[in-house]
Formats: C-alpha cells, sequence, structure tokens
C-alpha cells in the first residue's frame, strides 16, 4: 500500500511539474556545469587549430535518454561549428540513430545560416558491434587528428579506448555518462566530466525544452520531499522513544 501511495505521489509531481513548466508557468534555473562552459571554448581552439570537432554518441538507441541528451548537445556542438567553419564529425554505434541524427545536424546547420556547409558523410555510423565501433572511432581521431572531442551518451567498457585516443591527440575532451562504472575512465582521460544526470542536465540547458527542463525539476522536487519524510519520519521516531522511555520510568 506504501509503495502504491509513493508512485501515485511521484506520479502527481512530475505531472505537475511538465504541465507548469510548459505553460511558462514554472521556470526552474538549471546551473550551469564546468563541462558545459568548455564546450564554446574547445570548440574555439579547434578552430584556431584548423582541425576538426568530434562527437560520439555511444552505443545507445535512439530511445536511450542519454542519447536524447547526448542529441540535444550534439545540435548545439554542431551550430557552432557551422558558425566557425569548423568540421564537425559525428559518430555512433546504433543504426536507430541514424533515423533522427541527419536531420536534426542539418537543422543545426540551417540554424546557422550555412546549409550549404552541411555534409551528410561526417555522420558516420560506423558498427553495432561494441569494440569494432570503438576501433572506428580511435581510428577517426588519430587520422583526423582532432582538436576537440566530446564522448557524449551511453558508454560501457570502450569508453577508455575512445577517451585514450582522445587524450593521444591532445584533445581537448569532455565527457559524460550515467554509467557510473565508467566515470572513473573519464576522469583521468578527458578535461571535464559530466557524472551521472549531469548528462541529463546539460542536454536540458542547452535544448531549452520545456519536457527535459521539467523532468530535471520535477527529480529534485521528489528528493526534496524524499528528504523532508525521512527528516519528519527520524524526529518522530526519536520522541516516540523518548516517550516510551519515559513511559516505561513512570
Amino acid at each position: 500500500m506504501s509503495s502504491a501511495i509513493i508512485v501515485v505521489v511521484v506520479f502527481i509531481v512530475f505531472a505537475l511539474a511538465l504541465l507548469l513548466t510548459k505553460r511558462g508557468v514554472l521556470k526552474p534555473r538549471i546551473r550551469r556545469l564546468p563541462g558545459v562552459d568548455a564546450i564554446d571554448e574547445f570548440v574555439g581552439r579547434a578552430t584556431e587549430l584548423g582541425r576538426p570537432v568530434h562527437f560520439t554518441l555511444g552505443i545507445g538507441a535512439v530511445s536511450n535518454p542519454q542519447s536524447i541528451a547526448g542529441l540535444a548537445i550534439a545540435k548545439y556542438i554542431a551550430k557552432k561549428c557551422a558558425e566557425y567553419n569548423t568540421p564537425f564529425l559525428f559518430t555512433f554505434a546504433d543504426y536507430t540513430i541514424q533515423i533522427v541524427a541527419p536531420d536534426l545536424l542539418k537543422e543545426a546547420y540551417i540554424e546557422a545560416g550555412k546549409p550549404d556547409d552541411y555534409k551528410i558523410e561526417n555522420v558516420r555510423w560506423l558498427t553495432d558491434r561494441q569494440f569494432a565501433y570503438a576501433t572506428g572511432v580511435m581510428g577517426l581521431i588519430l587520422r583526423e587528428k582532432v582538436a576537440a572531442n566530446f564522448i557524449l551518451g551511453y558508454f560501457a567498457a570502450e569508453s577508455l579506448i575512445i577517451s585514450e585516443a582522445g587524450f593521444r591527440t591532445g584533445a581537448a575532451q569532455v565527457a559524460g555518462t550515467t554509467n557510473s562504472y565508467q566515470i572513473p575512465f573519464f576522469v583521468t582521460t578527458c578535461d571535464y566530466t559530466l557524472i551521472s544526470e549531469e548528462l541529463f542536465t546539460a542536454g536540458a540547458y542547452i535544448s531549452k525544452e520545456p519536457i527535459q527542463i521539467g523532468t530535471i525539476a520535477a527529480q529534485d522536487y521528489v528528493r526534496l520531499i524524499a528528504l523532508f519524510l525521512m527528516t519528519a519520519g527520524s524526529i518522530l521516531f526519536y520522541l516516540g522513544i523518548k516517550a516510551l522511555e519515559i513511559w516505561l520510568r513512570s
């Protein structure tokens, strides 16, 4: 019964947060992250060096929340590259990404006012084999001498292979994933790492999508409610024990 009540409360909080955010009544403020602030700097550095920017989304499908957040960030970076006339390379492993990625990145170039600079051949599905994909990304990074490498999405054991390749070329790197067991590899090889849900926060901040922003806000509200209930429960439990001790002594 208690589990059902918790589920209902969480559902109501999420529904209200999404509805109010979409209507503009609720305007949550998302704190910028150092890794997000570094994006423009790293794209600018690649422009100065005359070398390409690379973004890889990992092995997640298009339905994966990490892929959705990563695509929002990729569109922003592609737009910046278009504005600076910097080559932008985009790689991924799951073929379902091909459904949305080409049009999404083309839209970024159109928004930048440079639709003719968009090159479909720079949006590359390598393979759905995990380590073959990692090897393909590594080869691309080394051949193209990538100056800025963004590793944002769903990653597993291939994470260190990709980030190590960027490290070897001297690329400035920003990585992020919710797979906590891959975070140490990113921390040791990348300049900035978005840890777990920071990836979703960055995607929401950049995309400005009300649904994404409302989801981030709802998660925080649920945490606050849970913290309040745990604190209140602890206090009541303590007072209950004290009252019992007094009653027993009397």
